[in-house]
């Protein structure tokens, strides 16, 4: 399984390699004012990407958070249930007769 794993990513990074190397022309990226930049074309794809992928990190966190806040509200109400619970046990069995 191992090895499939590192040949899946040496395919992976060949196909990138060569899309690269294929998209080297520039590209004009015109901004407010009258500046302008001009990157490889591959370059530009690959500042957006990265963007748009913290973008959705960004926005997941905020969730992640939230959810971790959630577990730790209900493992706290479980455990003082649980000794609530407890607590009830040893008093029915010390007034129970015997």
């Amino acid at each position: 399984m191992r090895y499939l794993n590192w040949v899946i990513r040496a395919a992976l990074f060949i196909v990138l390699l060569g899309f690269a190397v294929k998209n080297d022309q520039p590209v004009t990226l015109r901004y407010f004012f009258g500046y302008e930049w001009q990157p490889s074309l591959v370059i530009v794809l690959l500042v957006f990407f990265t963007a748009g992928a913290l973008v959705g990190v960004l926005a997941m966190f905020v969730t992640v958070l939230q959810q971790r806040r959630e577990i730790a509200r209900l493992k706290r109400e479980i455990r003082i249930k649980n000794k609530l619970a407890d607590i009830g046990d040893t008093q029915r069995s010390s007034i129970q007769p015997s």
